[in-house]
């Protein structure tokens, strides 16, 4: 299949109106689903937040953090509104590589987050790989980001589950499939739907325009979104986004979408606030529910 015969669509409004998982009144926080986020560790604990949080403000019934004990216990007394499951801790101020083992079956989750600000020291490289072997054939969806995205390109033997999707940058896809940077960014839309055949998982690469590319050859560009993304931490609040959506029910192919086009929405709405240049992630989390209005309310 060529390139020109992939099925391209620009991500807009309509789209997005029709994929928005539907909330109903006699509902309860089992309704839209439980997020399990694996993610942080002593150096990137603000990850771990980020990613968590942003999944309960799109709509997640509730977030499970699965993370190492000092980012278990700093993150506990920075919010009242996500669960915990401490995972130990190494010496690097990581989870350890054998905590596989406190992870209950991931089909007890309706979505799994796995990456942001994992690091890659201390045995969390064999607890991603292991992670991620074991739950192969596992219908439960997977969003893999960040430290797991770089700890499988550094591995010669990984495995992408079945039902995931990968969500790097262009550098993360360059260490993966061994295209120089400046050749992916010549052609964004190619090399997405390539990783994705390779991969056979849906793609997600960030960036300016962001695209989403499916191996069956679905292409989705997004055009929402500006400069204040260009911020640590704004890839974590991307991927507790997806995880949220897909936690309601919809598939992740329609998460990263809603994802991708409400994350832009939201900058925009922060800037005309703050401006391009002071937005921080946490910013992200306090504006997403003035995009959501601003999307589901104008004509």
């Amino acid at each position: 299949m060529s390139q020109q015969q992939a099925d391209i669509q620009v991500l807009g409004r309509d789209i997005i109106l029709k994929l928005l998982p539907k909330r109903i009144q006699n509902s309860h926080k089992g309704t839209y689903g439980h997020v399990l986020n694996i993610a942080g560790s002593s150096q990137y604990q603000g990850a771990a937040l980020l990613s968590s949080l942003s999944s309960l403000r799109v709509g997640a019934g509730y977030c499970m953090l699965a993370s190492c004990s000092d980012v278990i216990s700093n993150t506990a007394s920075s919010t009242p509104d996500i669960t915990f499951l401490d995972l130990g801790q190494s010496i690097y101020g990581t989870i350890p590589k054998d905590s596989i083992k406190f992870i209950s079956a991931i089909a007890n989750y309706d979505v799994v987050s796995i990456g942001c600000g994992l690091n890659q020291i201390g045995g969390v490289e064999d607890f991603t790989l292991n992670f991620l072997k074991k739950n192969q054939k596992s219908y439960t969806p997977i969003v893999i980001d960040a430290d797991a995205i770089n700890i499988m390109a550094k591995s010669k033997n990984f495995t992408i589950p079945m039902n995931s999707i990968i969500t790097p940058h262009p550098m993360e896809l360059s260490r993966l499939m061994g295209i120089e940077v400046k050749e992916i960014q010549q052609n964004r839309a190619k090399w997405a739907w390539e990783a994705s055949k390779e991969f056979d998982c849906i793609v997600l690469l960030k960036g300016h325009e962001t695209v989403i590319a499916v191996p069956s050859g679905k292409i989705f560009i997004n055009h929402t979104g500006n400069s204040a993304l260009a911020k640590a931490g704004s890839g974590d609040v991307l991927t507790g986004m997806i995880a949220g959506f897909c936690a309601q029910g919809i598939s992740l192919e329609e998460a990263a979408c809603c994802a991708v086009y409400i994350h832009g929405i939201t900058s925009e709405v922060a800037s005309k606030a703050m401006s391009e240049y002071c937005v921080l992630a946490s910013d992200l989390i306090k504006y997403i529910p003035l995009a959501m209005k601003a999307i589901l309310n104008s004509n």
